[in-house]
C-alpha cells in the first residue's frame, strides 16, 4: 500500500510540472503580447500623430486624392520603402541588442540616418527616438550605458524595447509596420475626406502586403538595402515649405 502510494504521488508530480512550465512560458507569452501592444500604440507619447511622412503634400499635390490612389501610395511605399530599410534594419538592430552588440546598433542607427532623404524625415526619426528614450528613462527601462548610441533614432529605440519586452524579432516587425500603416491611414483620415470605413477596407487590403514585407524583409541580405522612393522623398521636401498643413512631415 505503501508503494502503491508513494507511484501515485510520484505521478501527480510529474504531471504538474509540465504544466507549471507552460503556464510560465503562456504568461511570458501574454506579456511579450501586451509589451508589443504598448509599444504600437497611437497612445504611446512619443508623438507620432505630428508626423505624416510626406503623405500631406501628396494630398496637396493631388497625387493621392481618394481611398485607391491611397492604397497605391501605401502598398508602394511599404514594398520600395519599409520592406527593404526599416524592416530589415529592425531585425537586424532586434538581434544586435539580443547579443549586446554594441557595434552593430550603432552602425544600423548610422545607417538608417544615412537613408533620411529629407530634413523632415530625419527630424522625424530622431525626435520619435528621443522621446522614447524619454519615455523609457522615466519608466527605468533604458539599456545599460554604452549600448545606447547617442542621439539613436526611433527604429534603434523601437528594436530595443521590442526585444527588452520579449517580443520575437518578426513580431517586433509586423507590430512596427503595423504601427506605420495605422498613423498614414490616421493622417488620411485628418487631411482628405476619408472616412473610418475606407480606413478599415484599407486595413483589409494591405493586411496581407504587411505580412509579405516582412517576409522580404527577413529575406533580404545587407547588399539589398535601401530605400528606392523618389516621390516620398520629393513630397516630404515639397512639404517644407507647403503654405498650409497640418503635419511636421
Amino acid at each position: 500500500m505503501t508503494m502503491t502510494m508513494t507511484m501515485t504521488t510520484d505521478t501527480t508530480m510529474s504531471t504538474r510540472m509540465p504544466t507549471d512550465a507552460v503556464v510560465s512560458s503562456a504568461q511570458g507569452d501574454d506579456l511579450a503580447l501586451l509589451g508589443l501592444l504598448q509599444l504600437v500604440s497611437p497612445a504611446l507619447p512619443i508623438g507620432a500623430f505630428a508626423w505624416s511622412q510626406g503623405l500631406e503634400s501628396a494630398f496637396e499635390l493631388g497625387w493621392v486624392s481618394d481611398e485607391e490612389s491611397l492604397g497605391e501610395w501605401l502598398a508602394g511605399v511599404l514594398d520600395d520603402g519599409l520592406a527593404h530599410c526599416e524592416l530589415p534594419a529592425l531585425a537586424r538592430l532586434h538581434q544586435a541588442w539580443q547579443q549586446d552588440d554594441a557595434t552593430a546598433i550603432a552602425e544600423w542607427d548610422v545607417w538608417l540616418a544615412a537613408n533620411r532623404e529629407t530634413a523632415e524625415l530625419a527630424a522625424e526619426d530622431s525626435r520619435l527616438g528621443a522621446s522614447l528614450a524619454r519615455l523609457l528613462g522615466s519608466l527605468e527601462r533604458l539599456p545599460d550605458a554604452g549600448m545606447l548610441p547617442p542621439g539613436a533614432g526611433y527604429v534603434t529605440l523601437f528594436a530595443w524595447t521590442a526585444q527588452m519586452r520579449g517580443v520575437t524579432q518578426r513580431q517586433a516587425l509586423l507590430g512596427f509596420a503595423w504601427a506605420w500603416l495605422e498613423n498614414q491611414l490616421a493622417v488620411a483620415c485628418k487631411a482628405l475626406p476619408l472616412g473610418h470605413t475606407a480606413a478599415q477596407r484599407l486595413v483589409e487590403r494591405l493586411r496581407p502586403a504587411l505580412v509579405e514585407a516582412v517576409d522580404l524583409a527577413l529575406a533580404l541580405d545587407d547588399d539589398e538595402l535601401g530605400p528606392a522612393l523618389p516621390g516620398l522623398a520629393m513630397a516630404s521636401a515639397l512639404h517644407e515649405t507647403q503654405y498650409s498643413r497640418l503635419f511636421r512631415s
